[in-house]
């Protein structure tokens, strides 16, 4: 098969973000048996020796210089973005990735009629396709979780950092992401619920969910039993300048620390990832937190805790933060949308499933399973070993890529 594949996030290393985490490992896994011509942008912070390792795991690659980017700042710039929103249906996040020549060279290779298959690897790249090429080979769009469900859930979650311009945006995005979906004869998501909505905006589309997996020789599994009976320290992981995890930093570290700390006075919390924001930095103020910015080893930082606490109140999609976490070997405390796609404890199809994770939604909920967590050994090996079998059984890449591969050959969903 051959596969024009877009990307316009660079996705190498595939350390930097969750987008480029799925998009390589999907590459890495499709390269193996089929073509790829993969037609990225650099941002600035790619490097010279990041194209040529890239260069390494495609048949070609073509790389052109960022988007136009947004129009202006302040308030004038804001409204003339949202005018062109209101007026052409595009997100200013969206167009802010359009590039003439990137759409030339993409809209010349289509018309070769060379490739089986064109991929969007994130919805932002759906800019680059054509509607008519729907009836002339596969167009496949990986959603990575739903713009529209998202801004939703932040307003019904009062987590909305502008609740203003969510509300105006909000029927806007339905109308943009039911219109871009109608391109698509496949559509992936990465939860059964993101499936259903895909299946609302487009009823004629194939709906394959393919969710997240992990590199289990990046997180190798820590034993239960090595973490010690006094260890209190309490990790959250992922990019620190994101709207959701934002938002989770501060709602752990102001509303539910405290109250942990008052219980357990040697307790800490580790904020690790990329970016952080000043309002996240400013969090160091309070006794017991760290933020560090990017690390060298994330694993590193997951097997020195006692448990990683993702109190995620909006986003939609699989966290790989959480599938990490689980396949460390770390006890994981975390609310429904840090679960999201995850069966870890109740029943699936009937049958009882094995205590992976600790749920909690609400401050009293999460300080209850953390001391649980600090106090119960039996607990604490339970979850470890169920969790690493949950990853092991049904989130690595291998099984991710082998779901991909069959989307872009036309497959059924199984």
């Amino acid at each position: 098969m051959k596969i024009l594949m877009l990307s316009a996030p660079f996705p190498y290393p595939p350390t930097r973000g969750g987008t480029e985490v799925r998009t390589f490992n999907l590459m890495d896994y499709l390269r193996q048996r089929h073509e790829i011509t993969l037609v990225t942008q650099r941002q600035p912070v790619v490097t010279d020796e990041e194209i040529h390792e890239l260069e390494r795991y495609v048949t070609r690659l073509e790389v052109f210089p960022p988007g136009r980017g947004n129009s202006g700042g302040g308030v004038l710039g804001k409204a003339k973005r949202f005018a062109e929103f209101l007026r052409d249906g595009c997100p200013s996040y969206v167009r802010s990735y359009q590039q003439p020549h990137m759409q030339a060279l993409i809209d010349r290779e289509v018309a070769t009629g060379h490739y089986d298959a064109i991929t969007c690897e994130h919805s932002i790249n759906e800019i680059f396709v054509r509607p008519e090429w729907r009836d002339r080979l596969n167009t496949v769009i990986d959603v990575h979780s739903s713009v529209f469900a998202s801004c939703r859930q932040q307003l019904e979650n009062n987590a909305a950092i502008n609740p203003l311009r969510e509300r105006l945006n909000l029927p806007l995005l339905e109308r943009y992401e039911r219109q871009h979906c109608q391109k698509f004869s496949t559509i992936v998501a990465t939860t059964p619920e993101d499936g259903v909505q895909m299946r609302e905006f487009s009823q004629h589309s194939q709906i394959h969910i393919i969710p997240n997996g992990v590199d289990l020789s990046l997180f190798p599994f820590r034993d239960a039993d090595s973490i010690p009976a006094n260890n209190h320290r309490l990790i959250f992981v992922g990019a620190m300048n994101t709207v959701a995890n934002i938002d989770s930093a501060m709602f752990l570290a102001k509303e539910v620390f405290p109250l942990v700390r008052d219980r357990y006075p040697d307790a800490t919390l580790s904020f690790v990832g990329t970016s952080p924001t000043p309002e996240v930095k400013a969090l160091e103020a309070i006794e017991g937190v760290e933020v560090t910015g990017r690390v060298p080893s994330m694993v590193d930082y997951l097997h020195r805790s006692a448990a990683c606490v993702l109190s995620m109140r909006i986003g939609y999609g699989i966290k790989n933060k959480t599938l990490e976490a689980l396949a460390a070997g770390v006890p994981v405390v975390a609310s429904d949308s840090g679960l999201e796609g995850l069966s870890v404890d109740g029943t699936q199809d009937g049958q009882p499933v094995p205590l992976a994770a600790l749920r909690a939604n609400t401050v009293p909920e999460y300080v209850a399973q953390i001391s649980r967590v600090f106090e119960e050994a039996d607990l604490r090996r339970s979850l470890v070993i169920h969790g690493r079998e949950l990853i092991e059984r049904s989130f690595t890449w291998e099984r991710a890529g082998q779901a991909y591969e069959a989307a872009l050959l036309g497959q059924p969903n199984r």
